[in-house]
């Protein structure tokens, strides 16, 4: 059919209005996009410039401060110095083998060194920054830093590393730090990030580890642009974490010196305490080590050294040390027995030389024996008979209740590592552990401190100190945290009637004092330090029937291992008790001729400005003891300096 003119005008005017309606929306969506497009590029441009630049931005934690460790009168002990260190890190490395082949080229590192940060560095998330090398002189942390633009990745440092400045003196006390291994993370369910940064340090014995919390400090952290290479632009904000707490001890550095060196080549341990307060004023164990050599990586053949040492010096005599405590126990026999009722200070006790029991025979180290004694001769010239008599009228239980009073057999709450309970076995004790009855034999031989009976020096000095006293003394290593003094705990009374107490003390006095004591060649005449005591010598091995017959060996006819532990107790002064001691000696023979001396001239460096006075020393004594003094390598009390070596 053919199309009229009209139709054909009004089928163009339908297809001019759909061209225009299609064009309109066309032109109306491009419209809308150059808008959008002028909305992003223009307003928006600042917005996504920053989350483009945020794409190479790092957020890193900033490792806190270390506390510092300071001695009672504010000597730093433990503190930190700078450490030019460079870090690499994987994901802005990129090839990591490339970058540490170079960098080996500019700083001291072995191949075994390089290897072992490649396969730290691959082990780890990519953004974790690895220390690569520590402690780098100013010359080689300068070309690390002058070469930067061929070692991508790699970041100079400047850090903490902690020192101690007195290195032997505290290292059993103190401890030392080093980097956090696995088994420092077993058991924690939300380990603080920072113990997850490679080498990051911490306390691993001592106050160091003890008071880990206290001392590290919370981490800050710091926002860096890197570049397309990984190497750092810009810190762009920083915010700073806050310091490990500094904390002062009660220790004195001056007097923990002067211990540790009249030690000298000993293995032996002294613990002095402040009667009046628990305050540790004094523990020293020899010999000793230096903890900076852990904190920087101690060698193979250094540690070597240090463990075939027959001497331990590894090993904290004054805490972990569990020794039988000979004759130093008997004041514990007799304080039991006078307060059952089972003497008093008059009771006699008749001493041929031995007891028999059993169809045995125990002896008393004086082979004729004392005849009659007394509470006070018994302690001043240690008769054995006298204590084997008394311990069976009282018994074993009584006896380890009063010791356990006197602070034996328990641990003591102080930050020190592998602090030892020891032993003050009772008869439900033996049973449980070795599953036999107590017997009287175990009595006897506890009674002066042998058998089971095992005490710390630390243990022993708190003994000392409450007879000293006649009240629970409870040390106390830690005087401040961050300038905030710690407050004392009141030592309730030892419910033990004082004239016992006094009748103890007046057997110590004699000991020291009087004309037959045992420890009398350790004596002090100065009347203002009066010193009372009790020497003790632990046997490490069994004496046969046919030794004693044919006479005992001589300690110094023995070998070093083989000989008898020299110990000695005493406090001073006598009127007023200030200060108590305990002294061991590892097989040193005697305790009045190995522990007493060094006892007496530590506990007399306590109550002295210095050195003590020589008028302090028998006349006949002071010309070898100012000798003594002189040669002692004692460290400068203002610096803490050790004296120069001069070749003679």
């Amino acid at each position: 059919m053919r199309r009229t003119a009209r139709d054909s005008e009004e089928s163009n005017r339908s297809l001019n209005r759909r061209t225009l309606m299609l064009g309109g929306g066309m032109t109306a969506m491009i419209a809308a996009l150059g808008a959008r497009m002028r909305y992003l590029q223009v307003d928006q441009a600042d917005e996504f410039k920053l989350l483009a630049e945020e794409n190479r931005i790092n957020i890193r934690l900033i490792p806190p401060v270390r506390g510092l460790i300071q001695d009672r009168n504010g000597k730093i002990i433990a503190g930190n110095e700078q450490n030019y260190r460079v870090v690499i890190t994987r994901e802005a490395a990129g090839d990591v083998e490339l970058v540490m082949r170079r960098l080996a080229n500019i700083i001291p590192m072995t191949a075994e060194e390089m290897q072992q940060t490649i396969d730290e560095v691959n082990s780890l998330s990519a953004f974790v920054p690895v220390t690569v090398a520590e402690r780098l002189s100013w010359e080689d942390f300068s070309k690390v830093a002058v070469n930067a633009p061929a070692l991508p990745g790699v970041v100079p440092e400047v850090g903490q590393s902690r020192r101690y400045p007195l290195d032997t003196d505290f290292a059993h006390v103190v401890g030392y730090v080093g980097p956090v291994s696995e088994k420092d993370l077993e058991g924690l369910e939300n380990p603080d990030p920072l113990l997850r940064i490679p080498k990051f340090q911490i306390g691993k014995i001592g106050v160091e580890k003890w008071m880990e919390d206290t001392l590290r400090g919370e981490a800050g952290t710091k926002r860096i642009e890197v570049n397309s290479a990984g190497r750092v632009m810009r810190e762009l904000e920083r915010q700073e974490g806050n310091p490990g707490l500094d904390i002062r001890l009660t220790i004195d550095a001056d007097i923990q010196n002067f211990a540790q060196v009249r030690l000298g080549g000993e293995s032996a341990a002294v613990v002095v305490v402040d009667v009046t307060n628990g305050d540790i004023v004094c523990i020293a164990s020899a010999p000793s080590f230096d903890p900076n050599l852990f904190v920087r990586g101690i060698s193979h053949a250094d540690y070597k050294v240090l463990t075939e040492n027959d001497h331990r010096p590894l090993a904290n005599k004054t805490v972990s040390g569990a020794y039988p405590p000979g004759s130093t126990f008997k004041m514990v026999t007799a304080l039991a027995a006078l307060n059952a009722g089972a003497i008093t200070p008059e009771t006699k006790v008749s001493c041929p030389g031995y007891i028999e029991f059993g169809g045995r025979r125990f002896h008393c180290w004086k082979r004729g024996g004392h005849g009659t004694v007394r509470l006070e001769r018994s302690l001043a010239e240690s008769c054995d008979v006298y204590y084997y008599e008394i311990a069976q009228k009282v018994g074993i239980d009584k006896i380890a209740e009063m010791g356990r009073k006197l602070g034996l057999g328990q641990k003591f709450d102080i930050p020190m590592s592998a602090v030892a309970e020891g032993n003050m076995p009772d008869k439900a004790w033996k049973l449980e552990r070795h599953k036999q009855e107590w017997r009287i034999g175990d009595t006897i031989n506890a009674s002066i401190g042998q058998g089971y009976v095992l005490a710390s020096p630390l243990q022993l000095a708190v003994m000392t100190a409450r007879i000293a006293s006649g009240r629970a003394i409870t040390p106390r290593l830690v005087r401040m945290v961050n300038d905030k003094e710690l407050p004392e705990v009141e030592a309730p009374p030892l419910d033990i009637p004082a004239d016992f107490l006094a009748a103890v003390r007046g057997g110590m006095n004699a000991v020291v004092n009087g004309d037959h004591g045992t420890g009398k060649s350790s004596r002090v005449v100065d009347p203002t330090m009066i010193f009372a005591g009790k020497s003790g010598t632990s046997q490490v091995r069994n004496i046969s029937k046919a030794e004693r017959e044919s006479g005992v060996i001589s300690n110094d006819n023995l070998p070093w291992a083989r000989r008898d532990h020299a110990l000695f107790v005493g406090f001073a002064p006598y009127n007023a008790p200030r200060y108590a001691v305990a002294v061991v000696v590892e097989h040193g023979g005697g305790g009045s001729t190995a522990a007493a001396p060094i006892a007496r001239d530590v506990i007399l460096r306590c109550m002295s400005d210095g050195l003590p006075s020589l008028d302090a020393y028998p006349a006949s004594q002071r010309g070898r003891i100012e000798t003594m003094l002189k040669e002692l390598p004692l460290r400068d009390p203002v610096t803490g300096q050790p004296p120069v070596k001069t070749a003679t």
